[in-house]
């Protein structure tokens, strides 16, 4: 990576009041929507009760929401024809995709502190070491979300691509099991989708792989191979989109 071009495009995107706002503003108000909703009552869930669990959930869906979107910026910047600069510079195909990784996982940092303290406020449960953990793995997980984003952004090449990558989110956090809990035959396909490791390794701490309802449980093994085999299918897509795109230019 190239410390200048990180520092500027960290700059550019802390400008953009509108979108740091959205990103971290959203998932505070569904913390407070669904947490009032299944976790009013001060249900115990593992080392925890069930508004952590929401709240972890939705610290989760913030960081993959905050780094799609930064990350799916690139579309216009390539639009602009920032990528035929950037081809001409020392940096490469993988050193662009790192930047923006760094830069959304700065961002994804603040909704994660956002939502934790929304939950510290409204009375959230569980052990000190059980907060930090799941804090920690939904900023790094995040950075998936960061390549997803950029390889929408990559192939889409418009600036629908911030659309289009933030809309289908809701439909892998919906596989991923945050919003309401799956069971069957859908929880089945929904271990096989990019948010479901994601999301069951950061609530992994308080549940030890066990479901919110039904008996069924992961293993940790199976919810890290998950998240880094997308990883890094994701990583490898972006990093031929952009040799592609300088090819083309």
């Amino acid at each position: 990576m190239n410390a200048t071009y990180l520092r500027i495009d960290l700059l550019r995107q802390l400008r953009d009041v509108a979108n740091i706002v959205f990103v971290v503003a959203l998932p505070v108000f569904m913390y407070v929507l669904f947490g009032s909703t299944f976790g009013a009552g001060g249900e115990l869930a593992g080392r925890g009760d069930v508004r952590f669990a929401v709240m972890t959930a939705m610290a989760a869906y913030g960081a993959a929401v905050a780094t799609t979107a930064i990350s799916g910026t690139a579309a216009v910047e390539l639009m602009q024809g920032w990528g035929r600069q950037l081809g001409l510079t020392p940096l490469r195909p993988a050193g662009f995709v790192a930047t923006k990784v760094v830069v959304a996982l700065i961002v994804a940092a603040a909704a994660v502190l956002a939502v934790g303290t929304a939950g510290v406020v409204t009375g959230a449960k569980a052990p000190p070491g059980v907060w930090a953990a799941s804090a920690v793995i939904a900023w790094v997980g995040s950075a998936m979300f960061a390549l997803y984003g950029l390889a929408v952004a990559q192939w889409f090449r418009s600036e629908s691509a911030v659309g289009i990558g933030s809309a289908s989110l809701v439909l892998l956090a919906f596989f991923g099991n945050l919003f309401v809990p799956l069971s069957g035959a859908i929880l089945t396909v929904a271990r096989w989708t990019p948010m479901y490791g994601y999301a069951a390794l950061v609530r992994y701490p308080q549940l030890q792989g066990a479901q919110l309802v039904g008996d069924e449980r992961d293993q940790l093994w199976a919810l890290l191979a998950n998240a880094i085999g997308w990883t890094l299918v994701l990583a490898g897509v972006c990093v031929a989109a952009v040799r592609r795109g300088r090819r083309r230019q």
